[in-house]
């Protein structure tokens, strides 16, 4: 499956694809319909991308107008491919990749709070379970009103009891959910 910018300033620029099976890209799709719920509110949003794999949702969100996205990944190679990506979407200076896993990053204190958090981990269950209470339990690494969208499974959806983030929308687009939460404002 080829991976490429669905639309904005790389449109139409193919991504490299992380070698092996590790990662579980993003169907163009589904992409395309995360960023048309989103709308104007990627356009000035800083963005981060947990489990970023190729990093081509990311790539989508600088593209569509993000001010800027950092990407979380703790595989090696799928970092140096997000990095490749980044050089050939034009974006590396709107970007940063960190090499770290997921969850021991959010457990650190918040470096800045981003407009919209994107999560997609491998198909390990109760991953994005993990990831989205430790968001909800350091609240810092989101916005004010800020964006979590959950891409996970819907074998894998079960209740969650949060205390700071709030659902608001969940889409299924065949074998994907995306599930829309939300920081309400001060």
């Amino acid at each position: 499956m080829a991976i490429r910018v669905i639309a904005g300033k790389a449109k139409g620029r193919h991504l490299i694809q992380v070698p092996g099976d590790g990662t579980r890209p993003i169907m163009d799709r589904v992409k395309e319909a995360i960023f048309n719920i989103l709308g104007e509110d990627v356009i000035d949003a800083s963005f981060l991308d947990l489990f970023a794999g190729t990093g081509s949702v990311g790539i989508e969100a600088i593209s569509r107008g993000a001010s800027h996205a950092v990407f979380v990944e703790n595989t090696p190679i799928a970092a140096k491919t997000i990095e490749e990506n980044l050089k050939m979407t034009g974006f590396v200076n709107q970007s940063r990749v960190i090499r770290a896993d997921v969850r021991e990053f959010l457990r650190r204190p918040a470096a800045e709070a981003f407009e919209i958090v994107y999560i997609a981990p491998p198909q390990y269950h109760g991953l994005w379970r993990e990831t989205l209470t430790l968001l909800d339990s350091h609240p810092d690494h989101v916005a004010p009103d800020g964006l979590v969208i959950v891409q996970i499974d819907p074998l894998e959806k079960s209740d969650i009891t949060l205390s700071v983030l709030s659902p608001y929308d969940e889409r299924r687009y065949g074998n994907t959910l995306v599930w829309f939460f939300e920081r309400p404002g001060e």
